[in-house]
């Protein structure tokens, strides 16, 4: 079974986000798997562990989504492959068509990725990827089981289960408690630092020249506005009760 896992590298959580001239700074901000690909990377090494296989962890950003590809093969990941983003936008289109041509040429079984980034949150690449590819998907699954050609998952519906059969080839995107990612090992950091992996070019890919197929554009980039202080009501409930219906209605006006 060969399975790939994509992931991308975000901020740590814990980071102050900065805005200058509507772009977030990068200087000296410390940048981790997407938290939510990490589920997916577990997963893929589990299913590995479980039925054999190969684990390829693919990558598509800057230079620097290497050290995020090196701790998947040092979590057990055997390959990887890192996609440059030069030359290609930076849209969930764009992005999701380079990635889905770096898959044709792997023939996967099974295809795994995070539910969404914690950085745009849009949650679009993934099922992308698998309508470029033509493969079933399901989305935020909590619980994934291969047997043979087929995977049975689970997945939350609003507090519910719903629960699902697929064949593979298929691609699945990992919700919290799918499992609980394993810390790299020291002996797996080791040989990450001296495992090469493959990179892949717009031209390589044959997207050269795809500077302007973005079928999005951020208009613009802002933090939210600081919270206000709270306005303690004063009187008796029916008094309180006018004045709050009497703040919603101009609150509503002015928007």
């Amino acid at each position: 079974m060969h399975i790939a896992v994509l992931l991308k590298q975000t901020f740590d959580t814990e980071e102050k986000i900065v805005l200058q001239g509507g772009l977030v700074v990068e200087e000296g901000v410390k940048f981790v798997i997407n938290p939510y690909d990490e589920y997916a990377v577990e997963e893929a090494i589990r299913l590995k562990e479980t039925h054999g296989g190969q684990v390829t962890a693919l990558s598509l950003g800057p230079a620097r989504v290497a050290e995020a590809l090196r701790t998947a093969l040092a979590m057990g990941a055997d390959e990887a492959i890192w996609i440059d983003d030069a030359g290609i936008p930076q849209d969930e289109f764009a992005c999701a068509e380079a990635i889905a041509a770096a898959l044709r040429q792997l023939r996967c079984d099974l295809v795994l990725g995070g539910s969404f980034s914690v950085d745009t949150g849009g949650g679009q690449v993934a099922v992308r990827v698998a309508c470029a590819l033509g493969l079933p998907y399901v989305t935020s699954v909590t619980k994934l089981t291969v047997n043979g050609g087929t995977a049975s998952v689970e997945r939350d519906a609003e507090g519910d289960v719903e629960r699902i059969e697929v064949r593979l080839p298929a691609l699945f995107t990992a919700q919290q408690g799918l499992n609980e990612p394993r810390y790299p090992s020291l002996p797996g950091i080791m040989k990450a630092k001296k495992k090469p992996f493959k990179s892949l070019t717009a031209d390589d890919l044959g997207m050269a020249g795809w500077h302007d197929a973005a079928r999005t554009a951020r208009v613009s980039l802002s933090l939210p506005q600081g919270r206000q202080a709270g306005q303690l009501l004063q009187g008796d409930p029916r008094v309180q009760a006018e004045a709050l219906a009497g703040l919603l209605r101009a609150g509503l006006q002015t928007r």
